[in-house]
């Protein structure tokens, strides 16, 4: 950690930054039908398929969130003037230009979720350095504007920071250590690291069935609450990831309406993208 860091502050002396993920994976998955050797694992209903064999009702649930999963999201944001951080395979941004469009036209920002949704781990250095640049290529062909932040699916290489570094990117969001932004020198060049949320997130839903809209809503709920009262060393932001098809569904999205209220009943909140924070941070604590 930078040893400047703890005299910095959000802007106008907010208490506590707030980053909202949207992720979109949806036509990026694995499929047989893209000549994949598995078929996507990450299934609502839990289904383990021990022979590729194209699993057509996890293909159309992913495709729900490309359609009224995605209208109920984007009109919670636009209801709350909440810009977000929307990190997109790039595939999916081709696939679903209306999703591409509406990036481009608000306040949003584009963050690289890979090229597609799958295992970039599973590439040799080459092959990664091609994928990342295929998927900065590809969103900014789609939404006008260049990623500078990355999330891996899972997994990323020993070489992943380095490659990112090199390709232009500003920020990497594949650790779960903390709830500040730092700087990480590893790789040889000084890369911020945006801590993402795993507890708050709405894949919940899929990896525990038993979870309800309203236990997901107070989880949420305390966590800002906490870390708005909480006085840390370092100034904080709460992370909160969702999904299309997951939270845009008709009996959860009013649990992310609660939250946004909840949210905009507090002044001091800086609510910004993940690009706004990584900027703001390498202005106010430049590394060492």
């Amino acid at each position: 950690m930078n040893a400047a860091a703890s005299s910095w502050a959000w802007p106008d002396g907010k208490r506590l930054a707030l980053s909202i993920v949207v992720n979109v994976e949806e036509g990026s998955e694995y499929s047989l039908a893209e000549g994949d050797a598995i078929t996507e694992p990450v299934d609502e209903l839990g289904v383990s398929l021990k022979k590729p064999i194209r699993n057509y009702g996890n293909e159309s649930n992913y495709r729900y969130g490309l359609g009224p999963g995605f209208r109920r999201i984007a009109a919670l944001l636009d209801e709350y003037a909440i810009p977000a951080t929307f990190t997109a395979a790039a595939l999916s941004l081709e696939r679903a230009p209306h999703i591409a469009r509406y990036i481009a036209d608000g306040p949003h920002e584009p963050c690289s979720h890979g090229w597609r949704w799958i295992h970039q781990f599973r590439l040799d250095e080459t092959e990664e350095r091609d994928f990342i640049r295929k998927a900065a290529d590809s969103i900014e062909s789609t939404t006008g504007k260049r990623p500078v932040g990355w999330l891996s699916r899972y997994l990323h290489t020993e070489h992943t920071r380095r490659l990112l570094a090199e390709e232009g990117f500003v920020y990497h969001m594949d650790d779960y250590s903390g709830d500040s932004p730092f700087w990480d020198s590893s790789s040889g060049r000084p890369m911020i690291i945006l801590p993402y949320a795993l507890d708050s997130n709405d894949m919940k839903f899929w990896i525990d069935p038993s979870l309800t809209p309203q236990q997901w809503l107070q989880y949420a709920i305390d966590t800002f609450d906490w870390l708005y009262e909480e006085r840390a060393p370092q100034p904080q932001y709460m992370s909160l990831g969702l999904h299309l098809r997951i939270i845009g569904r008709p009996g959860r999205i009013a649990a992310l309406q609660s939250f946004f209220r909840h949210v905009r009943s507090h002044k001091d909140v800086w609510i910004a993208t993940r690009e706004q924070i990584a900027a703001h941070f390498a202005r106010q604590a430049p590394p060492a």
